[in-house]
């Protein structure tokens, strides 16, 4: 009886002792996965008057709908004179072109309408990114304006008819909003001090000719790394609770 009673209370610090590794776990691997989440933009930095290839990468968030809609929304203030995309098998592309409220002068030539939104639609099922997955489009864009930085708008939509706009400032502090705009930085530093991606190299092509990039799982992303070391850290909890049932039992037996 004696050991029996013994058992039952290993059993239960072995139950408690597991859940409290993994509840610190989750608490601790969360925020880093929902940072991997974001729509986000590569390379954040930019040469003011060049042509940069600008890539996005879309992360489906949703566990039961797929993403099937990105909008991207252009400068207006300091907009692009050229826009051209990638194409992306299995979505549709619409740039769309408007007047601009006040005419930006140039050098060259007094701009007054410029691309201002592009919209990629899948256009089959199989195109969709699905949960788990996530896609990047590309576009080139040029020239740069001479500007400290450019906001780049994205809107997500889902096939269960939601919708996730990522447009908030990231304030200068670093600290990230839960739905963070796209930044392309071109004379200001990133907020936080953080070193920004690589300058956009000249890309005077009308239309880039890469081969695009298919939806891929999330395994083959960063985020898979965080379910990595979410494994080894459970197992590290395991066999420390393990290896302390056993010291009880054997205290118990002698």
């Amino acid at each position: 009886m004696h050991q029996q009673y013994i058992r039952s209370i290993v059993r239960r610090t072995t139950a408690r002792t597991a859940a409290a590794g993994a509840a610190t776990l989750l608490a601790v691997l969360a925020p880093a996965a929902a940072a991997q989440a974001h729509v986000r933009v590569t390379p954040t930095t930019a040469a003011p008057g060049s042509y940069a290839t600008l890539t996005f990468k879309v992360p489906t968030e949703s566990a039961t709908a797929s993403t099937d809609r990105l909008v991207l929304t252009l400068p207006t203030d300091h907009p692009f004179g050229s826009v051209s995309y990638q194409p992306v098998p299995g979505w549709s592309v619409q740039v769309t072109t408007s007047k601009l409220a006040t005419p930006i002068k140039t050098d060259d030539a007094t701009i007054t309408e410029a691309p201002t939104r592009i919209t990629w639609t899948a256009s089959t099922s199989a195109a969709r990114i699905a949960p788990g997955q996530f896609q990047t489009f590309a576009i080139s864009v040029g020239p740069v304006p001479d500007v400290g930085s450019l906001k780049l708008s994205a809107q997500q939509t889902y096939t269960d008819g939601s919708v996730v706009n990522w447009d908030e400032s990231t304030p200068s502090s670093g600290a990230e909003p839960e739905h963070p705009a796209p930044m392309l930085y071109i004379k200001s530093a990133p907020p936080g001090g953080s070193s920004a991606s690589a300058t956009g190299a000249a890309d005077p092509a009308a239309t880039v000719a890469a081969a695009p990039r298919q939806a891929t799982t999330a395994s083959g992303d960063s985020s898979g790394q965080w379910l990595g070391v979410a494994g080894i850290g459970v197992g590290a909890v395991a066999l420390v609770v393990g290896a302390y049932a056993l010291t009880r039992i054997r205290s118990a037996k002698s």
